[in-house]
């Protein structure tokens, strides 16, 4: 897998400090420590999918099979037509 590099410049001496005492305190090098900070702020954990959750929504209901009849008496049966932004 191919990785890719970040440089980031103008960080301050308070800054700088501060993650090489945090990433002493866990035993990461410097660049261990950054990483792991920038993975866990784009995909923090506990995050929870719109998907997972209706699904998770639709286990805890259970329907009777009649129950979830209904859904398809109501839905529309027409083909999907893609969107159009013209």
């Amino acid at each position: 897998m191919n990785m890719a590099m970040l440089t980031v410049r103008n960080i301050t001496d308070e800054v700088h400090r501060a993650l090489r005492v945090r990433a002493a305190q866990r035993g990461h090098s410097m660049e261990a420590e950054v990483r792991e900070i920038l993975e866990s702020a784009v995909n923090p954990r506990g995050r929870v999918k719109l998907g997972s959750l209706l699904a998770d929504m639709g286990r805890r209901a259970k329907l009777s099979d009649e129950e979830f009849s209904v859904f398809d008496q109501v839905r529309s049966k027409a083909p999907a037509r893609p969107v159009s932004f013209e």
